[in-house]
C-alpha cells in the first residue's frame, strides 16, 4: 500500500486511543522564510480532559495551545499538508518516521524507543518569568492582590506581561549590553510593561539598568513614579513628553508600543538618533500611508475595498519602516508578538545594529520601486532620515 498522511494519522490515532502515545514532532519546514520551527506534540491530562498538547516553537517564543484527539489529528494533518515534510511519533509499541518529498511520501517504522507513554498531568500554575507574588508594582497597578494572586479580571494583562518580557528576552540574549543598560520606554502609559521589563532587566539579568518612560499624561506620571519608589525601582523614572519632542542621550534600546501612525516612525528615528543596538516598536495605525496609496495599476482592485486598502497600507508601511531600518544599519524582524487569544493582533518590528556595511543604495531603490507600485509620495520615516 502507498505510503500517505493519512495513514500516517491512523498510526497517531491508534496510539492515543490506546493511551500508547508518548510524543510526536512535526519538522522541515516546507516555507524557509517562517519563524515557526517546530511542533512538539504530547498527551496531557486537564480538568477538561485528555488533550494533545501542542507547542509552537517560533524564532522568538513559544505558543501553547491544546487540542482533543479528533481535532489534533486534523491540525496535524493540515500542518503536514501547509507548513512541514516530516514528522515523528514515538509510541509504546513502535517509532513511525513521516518523510515528504515532492509527491513521494515514506513511513519507516521502528523499534519503540520509549518505554512509557507522554507524561500526563493535571492543570498547574505556569512557571512565568515575571512572577505574580511578591511584587508590589503588579499589586499597586491592580494585576494581583494582596496575596499576590492574579485577580481573575487581570489574567489577560498578566499573560501579556509576560508574553512581552519572554520576546524581549529573545531579542536580547545575544547582545552584549556589558552591566549596563539603558532604556527608553517612549509612550509607556500605565506602565505595566516599563515595570516588567525593568524588574526583568535588574532582577533576572542583574543588569544595572536605568529606564526612563516617556508619557503625556500627568496623572500617569505621578501615579507610576510613586510605585517605582514603593517597589525600590531607583533607576526607573517617568518623565513628562512626546516621542518626538523629547531629547534622548545616546541609549541602548528604545521601545514604543502602540505609537499612533508617525508616531511610530519617530520613535525610530529618535532610536537612530540616539545609536541605540535595539529598537523594538509595536505600530498601532498606518494612515499616513494608507491616505497616498492610489495605485494606477493592478493593484487598484485591492485598494478600492476599504478593508483590504487598511491591511495592505499596514504591511506596505512597516515593510518600508523594516528596509529603511536596514539602509541604517539594523537587522530587522517583523512578527506577530502577542497571542490574538487574548489580545488583538500586533505586529513587531525588531532592529539590531548589525555593525556591518551594507549596500544603502541598493535598499533605496527597492523602497522607491515600492513606492511607485502603489504611487505613494513619501514615507515619513523617509522624511525624517533624508532631512539629516
Amino acid at each position: 500500500m502507498k505510503a500517505s498522511i493519512e495513514q500516517f494519522l491512523v498510526f497517531v490515532s491508534k496510539a492515543a486511543g490506546n493511551n500508547e502515545l508518548a510524543k510526536i514532532t512535526l519538522g522541515g519546514k516546507r516555507n524557509k522564510m517562517s519563524d515557526l520551527k517546530n511542533i512538539f506534540i504530547k498527551p496531557v491530562l486537564l480538568r477538561t480532559g485528555k488533550k494533545l498538547s501542542f507547542v509552537y516553537r517560533h524564532d522568538t517564543n513559544d505558543i501553547t495551545k491544546n487540542f482533543g484527539t479528533a481535532e489534533a489529528i486534523n491540525m496535524i494533518q493540515r500542518h503536514l499538508q501547509n507548513d512541514f515534510y516530516n514528522a515523528d511519533l514515538f509510541t509504546t509499541t513502535g517509532d513511525y518516521q513521516l518523510l515528504q518529498h515532492n509527491d513521494n511520501i515514506k513511513i519507516i517504522q521502528k523499534p519503540a524507543s520509549h518505554q512509557s507513554a507522554g507524561t500526563e498531568q493535571h492543570d498547574k500554575e505556569k512557571q512565568r518569568i515575571i512572577p505574580s507574588k511578591g511584587k508590589i508594582y503588579l499589586q499597586q497597578l491592580g494585576v494581583t492582590n494582596a496575596q499576590g494572586l492574579v485577580k481573575k479580571e487581570m489574567q489577560d494583562k498578566y499573560k501579556q506581561i509576560n508574553k512581552y518580557v519572554e520576546i524581549i528576552e529573545g531579542i536580547i540574549k545575544d547582545i552584549d549590553f556589558g552591566e549596563n543598560i539603558s532604556v527608553a520606554d517612549m509612550g509607556s502609559g500605565k506602565g505595566y510593561l516599563t515595570f516588567a521589563l525593568y524588574d526583568y532587566l535588574t532582577g533576572s539579568l542583574k543588569l544595572n539598568a536605568t529606564v526612563n518612560g516617556i508619557e503625556m499624561r500627568d496623572d500617569l506620571i505621578k501615579t507610576c513614579n510613586t510605585i517605582a519608589a514603593a517597589s525600590g525601582f531607583t533607576n526607573l523614572h517617568f518623565n513628562k513628553g512626546t516621542i518626538a519632542n523629547t531629547m534622548l542621550p545616546q541609549l541602548d534600546m528604545l521601545v514604543a508600543l502602540h505609537a499612533c501612525d508617525t508616531a511610530t516612525d519617530d520613535a525610530i528615528f529618535k532610536g537612530m538618533e540616539a545609536n541605540a543596538k535595539v529598537i523594538i516598536v509595536a505600530p498601532c495605525c498606518h494612515k499616513q500611508i494608507r491616505k497616498q496609496m492610489k495605485p494606477d495599476n493592478v493593484l487598484s482592485a485591492i485598494t478600492k475595498h476599504g478593508i483590504l486598502l487598511e491591511r495592505q497600507a499596514e504591511m506596505v508601511t512597516d515593510t518600508m519602516r523594516a528596509m529603511l531600518m536596514e539602509a541604517k544599519g539594523y537587522k530587522t524582524r517583523v512578527f506577530e508578538f502577542i497571542n490574538t487569544e487574548h489580545t488583538p493582533k500586533n505586529v513587531m518590528i525588531v532592529g539590531v545594529r548589525s555593525g556591518t556595511n551594507v549596500d544603502k543604495s541598493e535598499i533605496i531603490e527597492k523602497v522607491h520601486a515600492l513606492k511607485a507600485l502603489f504611487n505613494i509620495q513619501e514615507h515619513y520615516l523617509e522624511k525624517l532620515i533624508g532631512s539629516k
